[in-house]
């Protein structure tokens, strides 16, 4: 899960020109097999929030512009991938000045004009919201002990979509029900996908099916295991998931825990810990490995898509474009938001634990390593755990058009970040004190939501 505060100083580089790259969270998740070091576990704040009676919207009207042009695993039959595009090469990187003077942009909206209005509350420290993309326009929402609840025309329902407490395992603050995902053709099949931490502190990706008899129960007793991946600390366990616009099931894998990466998990390529994974889950048994995976033949686990990832707590899709972008939690000092355009291939290399953001943290890289830097990142001062969001994609705001939403869990701060035409990354400071921010979500006209874990759940709306 993500962690906790201080003021941005967003700093953005030319992703094409720069060779850099992202890295540590400070709110995290788990990973990894090996044994365990005597290292202190961090552990982020599990605060307890007083619920705002009313729309929140502090925003400050200064924008800011700047450039950046188990593990236990099946083997399974590899499964063709759509071809993919080249990614252009990227060479270790250095980090150039970040512009000081804000730029104005029409291409960003102006916070003044909008707020974040609650529509429900009383949720147990919820950490997701997905939409099942069946036509019933219903908002499932994740809390961490163990439920999936479903809010509808407004109104949350009593009883739960899916209740696993007694399985779910989260006595740390990172543990818990972390990630839902529906198949894409859940309006077929009735599949849905989810990342818990078990008793053990381990982590499991399991599927699970919708009641035959009632739409709004799912079937405890029908779970399938997919995946189950050795926890070596109760941290960084990532948690995000997401079917990409290819319809493999992509998920994220924190390091393992602990700080600074103690056993190295995020350059591995022999664990699936500081990872986002990709998998094909409508055939093979329970999954296969899509053709177009990196280490698909040899090189390293072939389910790995991309590594160097501290704790990918959120992460999304452009449901327009397909471009992904991860929101990265941070060791102590940065956090960042990380970004592959539709089309990139595999084996992308985000940097950590030899870099934290664009700035260096331990170790040399080897000779020729290309990373891929981030898109943003802030620092310290404005905030402690980034939590990626989405890009705004519906039709009540179109001002906000193409605006990737991303907060921050301890200040509860909110920035809004567009790429212009000629390749610069436009940010700007949207809002302020927004609560204890877990995770955003779109329903399926593609408005956007943001999720508080105190208990609330608010949406975007124009004053």
């Amino acid at each position: 899960m993500p962690n906790s505060t201080k003021k941005t100083e967003a700093r953005i580089v030319p992703w094409l020109s720069i060779l850099i790259f992202l890295t540590v969270l400070l709110a995290g998740c788990t990973a990894s097999q090996q044994d365990t070091p005597a290292v202190t576990p961090e552990q982020p704040p599990d605060p307890t929030l007083a619920a705002p009676t009313a729309a929140l919207a502090s925003p400050t009207a200064q924008l800011q512009a700047q450039v950046t042009s188990p593990e236990s695993t099946p083997t399974a039959a590899l499964s063709s991938a759509a071809p993919e595009q080249p990614l252009p090469t990227l060479a270790p990187f250095t980090p150039i000045p970040t512009p000081t003077e804000p730029i104005s942009s029409p291409g960003l909206p102006d916070p003044l004009e909008y707020q974040w209005r609650p529509i429900t509350g009383g949720l147990e420290k919820p950490v997701g919201l997905s939409n099942a993309g069946d036509g019933s326009n219903r908002l499932f929402i994740i809390e961490r002990p163990g439920d999936i609840r479903i809010l509808q025309q407004g109104s949350l329902l009593p009883n739960p979509f899916l209740d696993i407490r007694r399985r779910v395992g989260s006595r740390g603050s990172e543990q818990g029900l972390l990630g839902l995902a529906f198949s894409p053709t859940y309006r077929q099949d009735g599949f849905f996908y989810v990342n818990y931490t078990n008793l053990d502190g381990d982590t499991v990706i399991a599927r699970f099916q919708a009641s035959l008899d009632d739409p709004q129960r799912a079937d405890p007793q029908s779970e399938k295991l997919l995946l189950q991946v050795k926890q070596p600390f109760p941290n960084h366990n990532g948690g995000g998931m997401a079917f990409g616009p290819d319809g493999y099931l992509y998920l994220g894998l924190g390091d393992g825990g602990s700080g600074g990466d103690p056993q190295g998990n995020g350059q591995s390529l022999e664990t699936l810990l500081g990872k986002l994974l990709r998998i094909d889950v409508s055939q093979g048994e329970p999954y296969s490995i899509p053709t177009g995976n990196p280490f698909a033949s040899s090189g390293g686990r072939p389910e790995i898509w991309a590594f160097g990832l501290r704790n990918p707590w959120r992460f999304s899709f452009d449901r327009q474009t397909g471009d992904l972008y991860i929101g990265d939690v941070g060791q102590n000092r940065w956090e960042e938001i990380d970004f592959l355009p539709a089309g990139s291939p595999g084996g992308a290399n985000f940097g950590w634990d030899f870099f934290e953001g664009t700035h260096p943290y331990q170790g040399e890289p080897p000779p020729g390593q290309p990373f891929v830097p981030p898109a943003v990142e802030y620092s310290h001062d404005q905030g402690c755990s980034v939590t990626g969001g989405v890009v705004y994609r519906g039709v009540r705001l179109p001002a906000w058009q193409g605006v990737y939403l991303f907060g921050d869990y301890c200040s509860g701060s909110v920035w809004g970040l567009k790429r212009a035409a000629e390749g610069r990354w436009l940010q700007i400071l949207l809002f302020q004190g927004v609560g204890s921010i877990t995770t955003f979500g779109e329903d399926e006209s593609g408005e956007v939501y943001l999720v508080d874990h105190s208990g609330l759940v608010y949406t975007l709306e124009k004053k």
